[in-house]
């Protein structure tokens, strides 16, 4: 079925909001809005559009900044009035400088920020995409004195001639019967990995289905 820009459901204004989401390691960038043409526009160049409430006039993200955004999947919900859009973020996505822009926490009862509780079950697995979202702020926004700054600046090599070290010592410590000292170069490999991955711009949940697909074919 052809898709039309008219299918969507436009406010009183002519906008639609667009959630911006990075493909990669699923973290919610912004909040945007766009009308019929920058929707078309975003189509026909696979690059953000949106409308400038502010401004109003149609802006290009990153056509000043450098901080692009490659669009990988668009999808509009079930109502048709509110559209996600997955893209490769290239730099921070605010014009703060952050990687994200929903950086400030409001404090709710009984949250996991309130609350200090086991990590059990599935939610030991939590802390993984909390390390991707953690790994592509780092790539985006390139803090001074980050280690995983200083990774991502000397580019593939250095990341894998760490994923290499890291191997070998994770190999050592095996042979070695030191489970503590497995435990602690494991961790490490698993971080040096991650940090490849979100350099090659492949997902976790690329991995994970992988895994899943292998488990249901044995």
């Amino acid at each position: 079925m052809t898709f039309s820009v008219d299918q969507i459901k436009y406010d009183a204004q002519g906008l639609v909001p667009a959630i911006v989401q990075d493909a990669v390691s699923k973290e919610v960038l912004m909040l945007a809005y766009m009308n019929s043409e920058s929707l078309q526009r975003t189509i026909q160049t696979g690059d953000t559009w949106f409308w400038s409430r502010s401004r109003n006039e149609l802006w290009n993200k990153g056509a000043t900044s450098g901080h692009t955004q490659k669009v990988k999947t668009l999808r509009y919900d079930c109502d048709a009035d509110t559209l996600l859009v997955l893209v490769e973020q290239v730099g921070p996505a605010c014009h703060n400088g952050t990687y994200t822009c929903f950086t400030a926490s409001i404090p709710v009862e009984g949250s996991a920020e309130e609350t200090a509780t086991a990590v059990t079950g599935g939610d030991r697995f939590a802390i993984l995409a909390e390390l991707e979202a953690v790994i592509a702020s780092r790539d985006a926004e390139r803090p001074e004195g980050a280690y995983t700054t200083y990774l991502f600046e000397k580019g593939v090599d250095k990341i894998l001639k760490k994923v290499g070290e890291e191997t070998a010592e994770v190999i050592i410590a095996a042979k070695n019967k030191d489970n503590e000292e497995l435990r602690y170069e494991a961790s490490d490999l698993i971080f040096h990995l991650m940090v490849l991955l979100r350099n090659n711009k492949l997902p976790l949940d690329d991995i994970m289905k992988e895994l899943a697909n292998r488990h249901v074919k044995k």
